[in-house]
């Protein structure tokens, strides 16, 4: 009797999954009213520069990226003024929980449960409007790190996390890894080779018909770097080297079959 109320138990909570993960796709990608994202910084290296930045963040941090998805999203002929919405938030103190890579299919799936929890109760912690999207943003100083894991964003649970650096100099890098991230939340898939990192033609280039194909001048937002040469692939400084590919807005809906 307990082995069948426990599995009909797992099967309520899947089936609960399921129904949350279809109504938020749809409700994040019908694009009829503003979609609201929130940023909320972390302070992943507890020195005072780093505190004084993160204490130094607003809008106009994030403003890039606000107006690179409502300019794209417009020339795809979305009638309404204010696609989405990019807020900065305050910071949370709450570390996410840390993926392992090697953890498998089960380890992936208790791992994006205890993201989902992590991130509604982070946000609530701010005392702010909870936003449709949660990105977090974890801060590194570059003076003690030069390379930062790999950033995610999971459409089951509208939340990301990016790896960035502290810095104004580094803001126009780190908008393009926060859009990115905000893109897999709506159901945008990475369009670059995982072993080369390089882009693939002709979904991950800005100009896939382009000739002669190199140099690009643009990177697709999801390809994340783009040709120069050949076998050379650079990432974009900042957002205004960047387009949203066709491929691309089918799969958020800014296209429709």
């Amino acid at each position: 009797m307990w082995r069948k109320l426990r599995i009909g138990i797992l099967l309520f909570i899947l089936a609960v999954a399921a129904w949350t993960n279809w109504y938020d796709k749809l409700s994040t990608t019908d694009w009829d009213e503003t979609l609201t994202v929130g940023i909320f910084p972390i302070d992943e290296t507890d020195d005072q520069a780093t505190r004084r930045y993160i204490a130094g963040l607003g809008h106009s941090d994030v403003e890039e990226v606000e107006a690179f998805l409502n300019e794209e999203a417009a020339s795809y002929g979305i009638g309404i003024g204010r696609p989405v919405s990019v807020q900065m938030f305050r910071p949370v103190a709450e570390e996410p929980p840390e993926r392992d890579a090697d953890s498998g299919l089960l380890g992936n799936m208790w791992w994006s449960l205890r993201m989902r929890a992590y991130a509604r109760r982070a946000a609530l912690s701010t005392g702010q409007d909870m936003p449709q999207i949660r990105i977090f943003v974890r801060y590194h100083n570059p003076e003690f790190t030069q390379e930062v894991p790999h950033s995610v964003g999971l459409q089951r649970g509208l939340a990301g996390v990016v790896h960035a650096f502290t810095g104004r100099e580094h803001r126009g890098r780190n908008n393009v890894v926060i859009a990115h991230e905000i893109l897999h939340t709506l159901g945008a898939s990475d369009k670059y080779n995982p072993a080369t990192l390089a882009p693939l033609h002709p979904i991950g280039y800005a100009e896939p018909d382009r000739d002669p194909l190199i140099p690009q001048e643009f990177a697709e937002i999801m390809a994340g770097r783009y040709a120069v040469g050949p076998g050379e692939f650079v990432m974009p400084s900042s957002l205004a080297e960047v387009v949203v590919g066709a491929a691309t807005a089918l799969e958020i809906r800014w296209v429709r079959n």
